[in-house]
């Protein structure tokens, strides 16, 4: 049964998000409609791909369908997925500007408040603590009554915090064009580094699968990093004078 505190908390994110997008993207130069296909091809991107570990892991639920509207999502294919649901939509409407700018710190914001529908809701719990902060979780299969990390605040802090520095970083224009990547690299590190205190199922030597998502994500974005940091290296080189030309000047 779906937690109906939980509901209210991810529509208020997704909205938050939306309206945050819709401000930062004021002086791109696109049309309403090219804005509003960006953000569409983000959303559908970041939910299939928030989903699609889990429907691959039960593949009758995902001939039948059912594996779609089951529990189970994970932000870290769900950021990956908006990412390529963006570059998606700007390839099909033929935007060759930076966008990912103007997605970085709303998407952070709404995390932030997304993960407090994760806490109320009693999913991604983290293990056992005698912390003072911990708490007990009525959906902890295996004892309810034990304190747990609880592993959705940290993270709702973490992306709050990210998202006050991608502003600020993004108003002294710095790490230009790279902000999203940036975002998405320092959460994988999080995530790979708190999947420590997280009741995750151990594979190969010891890492967990999120953990394995994590080191490939970083690997790809470490490329599109370099990728771009050489395009625009080359385009303002394009740009200078040349020798001759400052001569003749």
């Amino acid at each position: 049964m779906i937690n109906p505190t939980y509901i209210v908390i991810m529509a208020t994110a997704i909205a938050l998000c939306s309206l945050l997008v819709r401000r930062s993207q004021q002086k791109l130069p696109l049309t309403r409609e090219e804005k509003f296909g960006l953000g569409l091809g983000g959303f559908c991107g970041a939910m299939i791909g928030a989903k699609l570990p889990f429907v691959l892991y039960d593949l009758e639920g995902l001939w039948n369908g059912v594996a779609w509207f089951a529990h189970g999502k994970t932000i870290v294919c769900g950021l990956a997925g908006g990412y390529l649901g963006v570059e998606i939509a700007k390839w099909l409407m033929n935007i060759r500007i930076k966008t990912g700018d103007s997605f970085a710190a709303p998407v952070a914001f709404a995390i932030a408040i997304g993960r407090w529908g994760c806490f109320f809701g009693g999913c991604c719990f983290g293990t056992p603590t005698t912390l003072p902060w911990g708490v007990a979780f009525p959906t902890a299969v295996d004892d309810p009554l034990v304190l747990r990390h609880p592993t959705q605040i940290y993270e709702s802090l973490f992306h709050l915090t990210m998202g006050f520095l991608l502003l600020w970083l993004e108003r002294k224009g710095w790490f230009r064009g790279q902000l999203m990547k940036l975002y998405i690299l320092v959460y994988l590190s999080y995530r790979f580094l708190t999947e420590m205190i997280r009741p995750e199922p151990r594979y190969l030597v010891g890492l967990t699968a999120y953990q394995w998502g994590a080191i490939l994500l970083a690997i790809i974005f470490v490329w599109l990093w370099r990728r771009d940091a050489a395009a625009l290296a080359a385009e303002n080189a394009q740009k200078e004078p040349r020798p001759a030309d400052a001569a003749a000047d």
